[in-house]
């Protein structure tokens, strides 16, 4: 059930930032963004995977957190991390209001 929550939030936060990215820059920048999203979860997840492999043992196929959940979990934290100062964008300067002509 955890992976399914997992993938679920990546299927959501993909959609959110490929149209964020679509509107401010264009198809291309979605795209871009998308395969960057990509790339992250897949590099990730292998590195989680290896991290989890160290400190928990193999355990029961239909236990509710084993060693894929759990490296799963770390991924999506270790992610939420990084796209949050990555994709939060930058601060623009608020626009005066216009004075009238004199």
């Amino acid at each position: 059930m955890i992976p399914l929550l997992v993938f679920y939030m990546h299927v959501v936060a993909i959609a959110a930032v490929y149209t964020r990215r679509w509107q401010e820059e264009g198809i291309s920048g979605g795209i871009l963004a998308v395969f960057f999203m990509a790339l992250i979860f897949f590099v990730g997840w292998s590195m989680a995977s290896f991290v989890m492999k160290l400190f928990m043992a193999a355990g029961d196929p239909g236990a509710l957190l084993n060693r894929d959940s759990a490296s799963l979990l770390l991924l999506t934290s270790a992610e939420g991390v990084f796209y949050y100062f990555y994709l939060r964008g930058e601060e623009r300067p608020s626009r005066s209001p216009e004075r009238p002509p004199v």
